[in-house]
């Protein structure tokens, strides 16, 4: 059938890309008609439903709103080192220098010393927001601004990351091995380059 086909296409890919097609839910539904999507529909006998096998166990279900709910929430690795690239660094009148960035790892708080690497430069953080509003701590997968005192934009720019004076900082790393997967990128790629 059509849907065993797109699913065997679907599932050469995402092992290609690294992931476990048996941990995958394939479900056929018709978002236009809306079968299969909040309840079983009559309308696909021959679909007897998915089942997914992952180390945290098995999953199985009929319609497309259980295999959203068996997806897991993917765990937030608060006990590592923090890293934050930073993605941009504002002047903001009347706060100061605020470097803008996703926590990758650890925990960002106010208070805290933190260091920039590869400039290995020092400083307190002053405050972390979020959205407009005032955090006591930033998690991995927030996006955050945070006010950091007595360092000026220039000192700071896109791609250093920022981690715990106290805890593992960041250093630069002379070289390091990577797989790159560059699409459509228009223009050179050069040493120093930024998206």
């Amino acid at each position: 059938t059509r849907f065993e086909e797109i699913k065997k296409e679907v599932s050469n890919y995402i092992k290609k890309i690294g992931y476990n097609p048996a941990a995958v839910a394939f479900v056929p539904i018709s978002g236009w008609n809306g079968d299969n999507m909040l309840e079983p529909s009559d309308k696909m006998p021959w679909f007897k439903g998915w089942n997914i096998e992952r180390k945290e166990g098995k999953a199985d279900g009929k319609c497309l709103i259980e295999a959203l709910d068996a997806i897991l929430p993917p765990s937030r690795p608060t006990d590592k080192p923090l890293r934050l690239p930073l993605q941009d660094v504002y002047k903001i009148g009347g706060i100061g220098t605020v470097p803008v960035g996703r926590v990758e790892t650890g925990v960002l708080k106010p208070g805290m010393v933190v260091t920039f690497a590869p400039v290995n430069l020092t400083t307190e953080v002053k405050s972390v927001e979020m959205h407009h509003e005032a955090l006591q701590e930033a998690v991995p997968g927030d996006n955050v601004g945070f006010n950091v005192k007595n360092v000026s934009v220039k000192e700071l720019r896109r791609g250093y990351v920022a981690g715990d004076s106290k805890n593992n900082p960041p250093k630069a790393a002379a070289d390091f091995t990577a797989q790159v997967i560059v699409l459509n990128h228009p223009g050179q790629i050069a040493n120093g380059y930024t998206p």
